[in-house]
């Protein structure tokens, strides 16, 4: 039989399946039975199953810069992650309330008056400085006040299991599609590995979506808004996803010269002729958006379509600006902004983050510069990370200077020992650490799409997830209501 190793008993991490004596936590009983009782040689089986799957169907993701290529098949783990109904929804409560107080900040500062700078709670010298703030979105009303359609939260858990968010992400958050087709994945490579458990299905996220997209389209726009999905091309690491939700809403995917602007409308070119487009879920950074407003050889964008977002022609999701949001020097504050807007406490906390331009934060924070997360406030894919207890002295040294010498673009983190769970590793199943990257969809109202991206750390020990950075991806599970694991899976698309 394959090897199931529980976590060392002395480990400072919380383990999803397993209590700190070895016994099987309830939720994962059935689980940990079935792999159980599978041989190294049947695991391996299941995992050609669902690599030849992810082959044939050009399933994969981008490494840039990797000498080995850059194209790989999405990596998948056989052992799924299960959430309980009623951990799922204070997950959920916490995750609208997050994203309902960040859509309010960004109308604040952009639409508003800057009243969160104006009575102190965030500074707005901050605010400004940051590279994602853009003065070009000034003014620019959102239907429902919808900044940010599609969120991406970044939730960790931390030694006790409590849930925390590390980051937000509120411009082009990837992943949703690899949720969806490790689903389909997993009901083909184990069929009856659902029996005794009644699971949320994912195959609605398309529906989810147009529906939150047509509710933000223009007042102008009929009963049955057009909607494009706006690529940078097939050589963008998230181009997968791309043509993978354009399937699944039943929109067009289209690239920059597919689109024209005259008299401030958005125009799709077609073989019948030119067609008015309502809402571009855009999956182009601001800066190449537009190149007579933002970067003028930008190759990637829509020339002129500023100036038609702001006469109100056409809607672009996420909207412009949304990056001043996910900063990670803005981050600490998120918490105060639930306080400010809804006038409520955090359901989930944040990582405890300390800023480097105030003088006794960076101050404290050097004296255990070694227990630390180094983040540069502008870098994502776990790219331009430091785990201090990891790093050498001359490591830290320049890690030292670096911030000293620009202390806006750098936080600090405590080390969160991140959840484990059981993960196929050379045949045997070892504990590996994971986090959870739930979406957030807002249209007329907010919604929390069941689940999301459980992102693994194939190395032993490593703390850093990104699929860039080596890491894979698990199939995760959240129970319906009312529902002890002992029913079956809901059917959807794929099954």
């Amino acid at each position: 039989m394959a090897e199931l190793h529980r976590p060392d008993a002395e480990a400072l991490a919380f383990d999803e399946a397993f209590e700190r004596d070895g016994t099987i936590r309830p939720l994962y009983d059935a689980i940990v039975s079935r792999f159980s009782g599978m041989d190294a040689a049947e695991l391996r089986r299941r995992e050609r199953i669902i690599e030849e799957e992810f082959r044939r169907q050009g399933i994969t993701f981008t490494v840039y810069g990797d000498s080995k290529g850059t194209e790989r098949t999405w990596p998948m783990d056989l052992f799924p992650r299960l959430i309980a109904a009623a951990e799922w929804r204070e997950i959920e409560r916490g995750l609208a309330q997050r994203v309902t107080a960040l859509n309010r900040f960004l109308a604040d500062i952009y639409t508003g008056e800057g009243a969160v700078m104006a009575d102190g709670i965030v500074p707005g010298w901050l605010v400004k400085s940051s590279e994602g703030f853009e003065r070009n979105a000034f003014g620019i009303r959102v239907p429902h006040d919808a900044h940010c359609v599609i969120a991406g939260i970044d939730l960790v858990r931390d030694a006790e299991g409590r849930y925390r968010v590390l980051e937000d992400n509120l411009r082009n958050p990837s992943g949703i599609s690899y949720v969806i087709e490790n689903r389909a994945a997993m009901i083909k490579a184990f069929p009856r590995l659902w029996e005794n458990h009644t699971v949320e299905p994912v195959g609605q996220y398309g529906r989810m979506l147009r529906t939150a997209l047509e509710s933000v389209a223009p007042p102008g726009a009929g009963e049955k808004p057009l909607i494009v999905i706006l690529t940078p091309g097939i050589y963008n690491s998230a181009y997968f996803e791309h043509a993978f939700l354009a399937r699944e809403m039943g929109v067009e995917l289209v690239e920059g010269p597919d689109l024209v602007v005259d008299e401030h409308v958005v125009y799709l070119r077609t073989i019948e002729g030119l067609v008015p487009v309502d809402v571009i879920y855009r999956r182009i950074d601001d800066d190449f958006l537009d190149p007579v407003a933002f970067r003028p050889d930008s190759a990637l964008g829509v020339p002129g379509l500023l100036g038609a977002v702001r006469a109100g022609t056409v809607t672009v999701c996420n909207a412009v600006g949304n990056g001043v949001a996910d900063d990670k020097a803005v981050h600490p504050y998120v918490t105060d902004f639930i306080r400010y807007y809804l006038g409520e406490e955090p359901i989930l906390p944040n990582v405890e983050t300390y800023v480097m331009w105030e003088p006794d934060q960076r101050a404290e924070a050097f004296e255990r510069l070694d227990e630390m997360v180094i983040k540069p406030v502008g870098e994502s894919g776990g790219y331009g990370i430091l785990i201090g207890r990891n790093a050498t002295d001359e490591e830290l040294a320049d890690a030292r200077a670096e911030i000293e010498r620009d202390p806006r673009n750098w936080v600090m983190q405590e080390v969160v020992e991140l959840s484990t769970l059981a993960t196929m590793c050379d045949g045997e199943l070892e504990p590996r650490h994971l986090d959870l990257r739930p979406f957030v969809i807002t249209g007329e109202r907010t919604q929390v799409f069941p689940g999301g991206l459980t992102r693994v750390a194939m190395r032993k020990g490593s703390l850093i997830v990104n699929s860039s950075q080596g890491g894979g991806s698990k199939d995760t599970w959240v129970l319906a209501p009312g529902a002890a694991p002992n029913g079956p899976v809901r059917q959807e698309r794929g099954a």
